[in-house]
């Protein structure tokens, strides 16, 4: 998928019979889903979607204006990702961060590499960024204290309770900013 566009929903199952879906929006604003000119698929399709009624039940809509005509159709459809072009999202403020920027970052806990972040999670708690390996760090000030955009790196301070006394100094020496 494009760095220029940003995961923002997906459709789950089908409710009815009348071609509606249940979406699951990862937008701050789950109505603002109605709002963007076009969400785009993985093949580039173009769907709208208008609410209707609550526990995010949708309408999906085509780029021709037809909404889907029944279950089969929004069956079909189930897991479907929604993108939008990131240049359609408002710039995060300080100390916020969409997933797409971390993704990827090196991680470094004491001038040695952790890994790359491979997921973001959040289950509702706060969030946590599973490195590669499946490291999982809380993604709080104490824990990562520092995000650096440019050179697509960040710190960790990982807690006793997750590292434990033999994950400490595990890692593999890495100049920051370069990759192995």
């Amino acid at each position: 998928m494009s760095p220029d566009l940003i995961l923002i929903g997906v459709v789950g199952k089908p409710h009815g019979v009348r071609g509606l879906v249940h979406v699951r929006s990862y937008a701050q604003d789950p109505t603002s889903l109605e709002h963007y000119e076009a969400l785009l698929d993985a093949q580039g399709r173009r769907w709208s979607v208008r609410w209707r009624g609550g526990e995010g039940v949708a309408e999906l809509i085509d780029a021709q204006g037809r909404p889907l005509a029944d279950r089969t159709q929004a069956q079909a459809m189930v897991n479907m990702r929604l993108y939008v072009p990131r240049d359609a999202l408002p710039e995060p403020e300080e100390e916020e961060f969409y997933h797409a920027d971390l993704i990827g970052m090196e991680a470094f806990e004491n001038g040695l590499s952790l890994g790359r972040v491979a997921m973001v999670h959040d289950y509702g708690a706060g969030a946590s960024l599973e490195l590669a390996g499946g490291v999982l760090v809380p993604f709080t000030k104490a824990c990562v204290p520092q995000v650096d955009l440019k050179q697509r790196t960040l710190s960790v301070i990982r807690p006793t309770d997750v590292a434990g006394e033999e994950g400490r100094g595990v890692g593999r020496p890495v100049q920051a900013g370069v990759s192995a």
